[in-house]
Parts: structure tokens; sequence; C-alpha cells
């Protein structure tokens, strides 16, 4: 239990006092609760720990879009769960005209290049659209390899000029 929260018992066992009716004398803390609590509160901050490690974006200040949760030679099993980071820009839905925003495309053994990067982006078993504003996504993919990439789309669902993507990573179904 961290200090910031050694509190908890106590608190407990106060609120159970004053309502008691014989608010002189603290009833004992349930031990059973009290590694309820424990167990709880350790959970939680593994959970938070956990998340602030996946959400460490990459030091720049220029925008960065990033899969948290896969490297590239990851070994995985479908379904796959694919996290967006994206850091030093904000998410937006399309259709949404905000100053610095945009919303996830995730390539999938798909690249786009060139001239391709000046037109709205494909939408289709290769180039999925988030443009809900959604941070994550759930795939079913074959077993073997595959690429992925992610690229960020303005309202209107066109990367932006110079594009906002990740690097490819290869990852392998088994």
């Amino acid at each position: 239990m961290t200090l910031r929260h050694a509190w908890l018992p106590v608190l407990l066992a106060a609120g159970l006092a004053a309502c008691s009716p014989q608010a002189a004398a603290p009833p004992a803390v349930d031990p059973l609760m009290t590694q309820k609590i424990n167990e709880l509160q350790a959970e939680i901050d593994a959970m938070t720990a956990a998340r602030a490690a996946m959400q460490s974006p990459p030091a720049s200040s220029d925008p960065t879009v990033y899969i948290v949760n896969l490297k590239d030679g990851d070994i995985v099993t479908s379904p796959v769960r694919v996290i967006f980071g994206l850091s030093n820009y904000g998410v937006a839905p399309a259709l949404v005209d905000k100053p610095n925003t945009g919303h996830h495309h995730l390539l999938i053994d798909a690249t786009l290049e060139g001239e391709a990067l000046d037109y709205a982006i494909p939408n289709d078993a290769n180039h999925l659209h988030f443009g809900g504003g959604q941070t994550e996504t759930v795939l079913e993919l074959a077993p073997g390899p595959h690429t992925l990439q992610l690229i960020l789309g303005d309202m209107n669902h066109e990367p932006h000029t110079p594009p906002i993507q990740s690097q490819p990573i290869t990852i392998t179904v088994k």
C-alpha cells in the first residue's frame, strides 16, 4: 500500500465508528477487508504503472504517431490488439476541423508513398479508418507475417503535409 493510500483503512474505521451507537471506541478493522483493500490498491498501482509505461511517447516536439503495444518482430496470436499512440498532436474525429489534430488510419500489409500521400487514404481491408477518434483496435489476422503502420489523416482522411506516420513494423501471427 502506498503512503498516499495508507489512510484508507483508518478512514474506513472512522466512518464505521461514526455510524456506530458507541462512537467513543472505533470498531476493529476486519483483516479480510484490509487485505482486499491492499490487493485492490496493488492492482491499481500495477495498472497505473503499466499504462504509463505503454504511453511513454518518443521525445520530440514534432507530432509522432506510433504503435504502443507491439514492436517489430513480435510473435502474436490472433486476435491482435493494437493500441495507437500520438504525441504532440491531438485526436479529432473525421469531419471535425480543429487545428493540430487528426485521426488514425492503420495500414495492414500495405504502404502509402509518393503521390498516394496527396489523396484521401483508401478505405478497405488493408487501410482501416478510425474516423471516430478511436485509439485502439482488435484485428483478426491470418497466421503468418504482417506489416502494420499508422498514418494520421486530417478531417477529410488525407495525410498531413508532411505525413505523420509510424515506422512500419512486421509481426508474425502464430
